[in-house]
C-alpha cells in the first residue's frame, strides 16, 4: 500500500515537472515570436541613412590650410579696404591746396566715399544673399580698382568727389568678404581669427601712409593713388582660390556645389567630413529684408543698426580728428616748436597749403599701430566676457580717450593718446563686425551685413564735418559728440536680446 502511494506521489511529481516544461517552451516560443516580429522594425531603423549639416561639416573639418589661406587672401581684402579709407586722411592737405578748396568741401570728399558705400551696401547685400558671396565680392574688387585709378585722372574737385563715390560703391561689395569668411571658420576659433584681420587693416593704413610719406613729396598724389591699386590688381587673381560660401550653396539648394567645396576643405585640411550625406533643406526666401525687423530680429537690428552707426563715426572721427589737428597744428602742446605754433584756422587763411612733414606722418603711422597692438586683449574679451560685454567696454573707454585729446601735453602724450584710442574704436569696430555675422542666419546673413554697414557710412559721412570743420572752431565742441555718441550706444549693448558666444550660425530664421 505504501509502495502504490510512493509510485503516484512520482508519476503526479513527474507530470508537473513536464508540464512546467512545456509552459516554459512555450514562453520562449512566444517571446522567439515576438523578436521575429521586432527583428524588422530594428533593421529598419539601421538602414536609414545618416545625415549631417553644413554646421556639422564645418565643425568636423576643423581648422587647418584651407583656413591660413582663407585668412590670408580675405585679410588682404581689408588691406585694399583700409588702403581707401586711409587715403581721405592723407590726400586731404594735398587737393585742399591744389583746388583751393573750404573745409566743408574737403569733408565733402570723404562724405561722398560713403555716401556710395551707404547706397551700395544694402544692394550688395541682397545680391549676395540672393546669388552668391563670392561674386559680389569678386566684383567689388575690380569696380573700386577702376573707379580709383580714374580718380588719379580727376581734372576737377567735382570730378574727384564723384569718382570717389564710384570707389565707395566698390568696396561697400568688398565688405561681404567678411560674411563669406565668417561662414567657412568653426564656431570655437571664430573668436580668435577675425579678430586678427585689424592686423590687415592696420597694414592697409600704413602702407598708404608709407605712400604719402615717400611718392607725395617727389612725384604727387596722383602717382600715390596709382600706385596704391597694386595690391587690388594682385588680389584679384589670388581671390580665384576662394571658393563660394557653402553654407550658401545649400540655402540655394546647391547640394552638390557645397558636397564639392566641403570635400576640397576637407582634402586640404587632411580631415573627413562627418558619415552619411549633406541633408539640409533649401531656403527658398533669401535676402528678406523684413525677417531683419520681424519680432525675433527687431530689436537686434535697431540697436546693431545704431551700433554700427556710432562703430563709424568713432572710428572716422579718430582718423580724420588726429589728422586735422596736426595738419592746422591746432594741438595744446606744451613742448611746441616753431613750425607746430602757428595755428591755421578758417578766418585767417582760405587755402592751407601745409603738407604733413615727416613726424606728422610718424604721429598717422604709430597711432595705426595701435589697431593691433592690443588684439591680444580683444581676444581675451570675446572670449571671456562674450560680445555684448566687450562692446559696452570698449565704448566706455572710446569716450573716455576721446574727452582726454582736449588735454594739453606733449607731442609723445598726444601720439600715445592717439594710439590707444585708434586701439579701442577699432576694436569695437571689429567686435561689431563678429557680432553681426553671428547673430543673423545664413538666409539674411548678408543684407543684414548690408544694412549694418550702411547705417554705419550714415555716421562716415557725418564725421568729416565735425571732425574737420568744427574742429578749426572748438576742439571740445568736436570731440564732444563722439564721446556722447559712444557712451549713448554702451547703454544700448547692454538691451541687446542674444550674446552669440560659442552660438553655432543659423541657417534660417
Amino acid at each position: 500500500m505504501a509502495l502504490k502511494r510512493s509510485s503516484s506521489m512520482k508519476t503526479e511529481l513527474v507530470n508537473a515537472i513536464q508540464l512546467q516544461e512545456l509552459e516554459l517552451e512555450e514562453e520562449i516560443n512566444t517571446s522567439s515570436s515576438n523578436n521575429t516580429h521586432a527583428e524588422p522594425a530594428e533593421d529598419k531603423t539601421h538602414t536609414e541613412p545618416k545625415c549631417y549639416t553644413v554646421e556639422d561639416a564645418v565643425e568636423s573639418i576643423g581648422f587647418g590650410r584651407f583656413h591660413i589661406l582663407l585668412f590670408v587672401i580675405m585679410g588682404s581684402a581689408n588691406i585694399v579696404e583700409a588702403m581707401e579709407i586711409m587715403l581721405l586722411a592723407v590726400v586731404s592737405p594735398e587737393i585742399r591746396c591744389e583746388w583751393r578748396l573750404e573745409d566743408w568741401q574737403v569733408a565733402l570728399v570723404s562724405t561722398m566715399v560713403f555716401l556710395g558705400f551707404m547706397i551700395f551696401g544694402i544692394l550688395s547685400g541682397y545680391v549676395a544673399d540672393k546669388y552668391g558671396r563670392w561674386k559680389v565680392v569678386f566684383g567689388g574688387f575690380i569696380w573700386a580698382s577702376y573707379f580709383s585709378l580714374l580718380t588719379s585722372f580727376s581734372p576737377s574737385y567735382g570730378w574727384f568727389i564723384f569718382l570717389r563715390c564710384m570707389v565707395g560703391c566698390g568696396v561697400a561689395a568688398t565688405s561681404q568678404g567678411f560674411v563669406l569668411k565668417t561662414e567657412f571658420i568653426p564656431s570655437k576659433y571664430r573668436a580668435f581669427l577675425l579678430p586678427l584681420a585689424s592686423i590687415f587693416w592696420m597694414l592697409g593704413s600704413m602702407l598708404i601712409i608709407i605712400l604719402g610719406m615717400t611718392v607725395v613729396p617727389t612725384m604727387g598724389w596722383r602717382w600715390m593713388i596709382r600706385f596704391s591699386i597694386i595690391p587690388s590688381i594682385l588680389l584679384i587673381g589670388l581671390f580665384l582660390f576662394i571658393p563660394e560660401s557653402a553654407r550658401f550653396q545649400v540655402s540655394a539648394g546647391n547640394i552638390q556645389g557645397a558636397m564639392s567645396t566641403l570635400n576640397w576643405i576637407a582634402r586640404m585640411n587632411g580631415a573627413t567630413l562627418p558619415e552619411g550625406e549633406l541633408r539640409e533643406p533649401e531656403v527658398t526666401e533669401r535676402g528678406n529684408a523684413i525677417t531683419l525687423i520681424s519680432p525675433a530680429f527687431r530689436r537686434t537690428s535697431l540697436l546693431l543698426w545704431y551700433s554700427w552707426f556710432v562703430a563709424s563715426f568713432s572710428y572716422y572721427g579718430s582718423v580724420l580728428s588726429g589728422s586735422e589737428l596736426l595738419e592746422k597744428n591746432l594741438l595744446c602742446m606744451t613742448d611746441a616748436d616753431l613750425e607746430h605754433q602757428i595755428k591755421h584756422n578758417q578766418e585767417e587763411a582760405l587755402c592751407y597749403c601745409i603738407p604733413y612733414n615727416m613726424a606728422d606722418y610718424q604721429t598717422l603711422l604709430i597711432s595705426c599701430l595701435g589697431e593691433v597692438a592690443l588684439i591680444p586683449l580683444n581676444i581675451g574679451l570675446l572670449n571671456v566676457f562674450g560680445r555684448k560685454p566687450s562692446m559696452a567696454i570698449l565704448l566706455v573707454l572710446s569716450a573716455v580717450f576721446f574727452m582726454l585729446l582736449n588735454i594739453c601735453t606733449t607731442l609723445f602724450g598726444f601720439t600715445i593718446l592717439l594710439f590707444l584710442l585708434r586701439s579701442v574704436v577699432s576694436m569695437n569696430f571689429n567686435v561689431v563686425y563678429i557680432y553681426t555675422a553671428e547673430v543673423y542666419p545664413t538666409s539674411v546673413r548678408s543684407i543684414g551685413m548690408g544694412f549694418c554697414t550702411s547705417f554705419s557710412r550714415v555716421g562716415g559721412m557725418i564725421a568729416p564735418f565735425i571732425a574737420q570743420v568744427l574742429m578749426s572752431r572748438s576742439l571740445i565742441l568736436a570731440l564732444s559728440p563722439f564721446a556722447t555718441a559712444c557712451v549713448i550706444c554702451a547703454v544700448g549693448v547692454v538691451f541687446m536680446p542674444i550674446e552669440t558666444r560659442g552660438r553655432a550660425l543659423l541657417q534660417a530664421a
